[in-house]
């Protein structure tokens, strides 16, 4: 056993005891479905931590870094969207949310759309378009498996198995108190990775001053490949024209809004402290993703080497430091991992329990029982949810993706164009919307997505789920003009005539 991969299993273990230990907290709190949902109410630094680490995962730190190996500079305007597209989106729609379920006291997205629309086919419909989360849970599973397979010598099968069985384990019994807890841990740690990577580049390509570093690093990769220098780089499958950036940018301020980080939200414990939130948020993810510069800094230092794209951070990090801190990056891309795949298990499985059991079976007294009883089946539903849900997440990335990157966005972006017309207008119209208007926004957005990316129209991920985003939210807008609300223009009547 070599130096490296000794620190690792060290690391790795001393973490895993931590992450079990808290999610054994979690289990100890966690006394009904809502507290398995949202948590019960947190402050908001540890909220905003939690926030930041859902939101990055370990593409921040494998695929993201692995696209600017591959295509250079353009990569960068990733930055933009995601501190500039994620901290808009939470600010649009975070305070009217909250403000609006102070009645509803909904658990999730589902349940809060269903609620406000009072429709349960927007209900049941939203939390089956969160199955699409599978996709990103799977894209978590390939970065622990690809970081036991590059740290310690595994198998890549033996590390999806090891990586799903882990998690699994400790949201099975903690639910979302787990999740918050060990995701604010988890990002501090890959705060401390993205600093570090960020100035070790500086420092070991230093020729005398920032512009010269930044200068030779620049010229380092023109030698190499023109493209890698542009400002669109046309072999980039996400930012090769000005219309894929801003595709870019608006599919991560649409991801603001997605379930596992809307749940967040509502947990949150006071209103007031929402802009804490975000504060945290935005500075702790900008902390974090300078690690794309690893990337940059990979393709200079080791060049256009046969190198697994999702793995060209982890060469840098090999190439540039001992044993000891090549481990530490190890760990903290394992927790990059479980930070965003267990808040992923929570939301999934609250669809489930909350959204179709609780608010659409027994409401609809489909499934008669007393409503103690009620809570009881429906924890039991959150908690088995999430080994089915691991098996499928771990059944599609059995045979080892291109990039992990890509799987992730197939889930968000399907989320994003059938989900956010809906919210939108929820927040910001002054009339509510026909339940058949908000449906068929939904569908239509879905579907738009569907067709756009799987019918190979357009080959980004992002810009197909920005694009079908646009077409959801106008189909929302169109239909509420033409669906009127039955229930509201007899509120309107009523009111006049008293």
């Amino acid at each position: 056993m070599n130096t490296v991969t000794l620190y690792t299993w060290v690391g790795f273990l001393l973490f895993l005891g931590i992450m079990l230990a808290l999610g054994y907290i979690g289990t100890k709190q966690t006394k009904s479905v809502r507290d398995f949902a949202i948590g019960g109410g947190l402050g908001p630094v540890v909220l905003g931590l939690s926030f930041a680490a859902t939101y990055l995962s370990a593409a921040t730190f494998l695929g993201y870094p692995g696209w600017s190996y591959e295509w250079g500079l353009s990569n960068l305007w990733l930055i933009l969207a995601m501190i500039g597209g994620g901290a808009l989106g939470v600010l649009m729609v975070a305070k009217k949310i909250r403000e609006l379920n102070k009645e509803q006291k909904s658990l999730s997205l589902p349940d809060w759309l269903g609620d406000y629309y009072n429709s349960d086919i927007l209900r049941v419909g939203t939390g089956l378009i969160l199955l699409f989360n599978i996709f990103y849970i799977s894209a978590q599973f390939v970065a622990g498996a690809r970081i036991f397979e590059y740290l310690l010598g595994m198998d890549y099968t033996v590390g999806l198995i090891l990586i799903t069985v882990v998690v699994v384990l400790y949201v099975f019994g903690g639910g979302a108190l787990a999740d918050i807890y060990t995701d604010a841990v988890q990002v501090i740690l890959m705060a401390i990775a993205g600093i570090i990577v960020f100035v070790s580049g500086i420092v070991i390509f230093w020729n005398g001053g920032i512009t010269t570093t930044l200068s030779g690093i620049v010229d380092n990769l023109a030698a190499q490949d023109g493209n890698l220098v542009k400002v669109f780089n046309p072999d980039s499958v996400h930012f090769y024209s000005i219309g894929a950036i801003i595709g870019a940018i608006t599919i991560q301020w649409a991801f603001a809004s997605a379930p596992h980080l809307f749940n967040k939200v509502l947990g949150l414990k006071n209103d007031k402290d929402l802009g804490k939130m975000i504060l945290t948020y935005v500075i702790t993810a900008s902390l974090c993703v300078v690690v794309l510069f690893g990337g940059l800094y990979s393709r200079v230092a080791i060049g256009p080497a046969d190198v697994v794209a999702d793995l060209a951070l982890m060469e840098y990090v090999a190439w540039a430091f001992p044993a000891i801190i090549v481990a530490f990056f190890g760990v903290v891309i394992l927790a990059a991992a479980m930070s965003t795949t267990d808040g992923l298990f929570v939301s999934i499985s609250t669809v489930f329990a909350n959204d179709i059991f609780l608010k659409f079976l027994v409401k609809r007294g489909f499934v008669r029982v007393e409503e103690e009883k009620a809570e009881k089946i429906a924890l039991q539903i959150s908690r088995i949810t999430v080994p089915i849900v691991g098996l499928l997440a771990f059944l599609i990335v059995l045979k080892p993706p291109m990039y992990m990157g890509d799987i992730m966005w197939i889930g968000i972006s399907g989320i994003a164009a059938g989900t956010l017309g809906p919210i939108l207008y929820a927040v910001y119209s002054k009339r509510k919307a026909s339940p058949r208007a908000a449906e068929g926004s939904m569908v239509i957005g879905l579907l738009a997505y569907l067709i756009l990316y799987f019918g190979g129209i357009i080959p980004s991920t992002m810009t197909a789920g920005a694009v079908a985003t646009f077409i959801g939210i106008l189909a929302m807008v169109v239909l509420a003009f033409v669906i009127k609300d039955k229930d509201r223009e007899e509120e309107v009547e009523l009111a006049k005539a008293e």
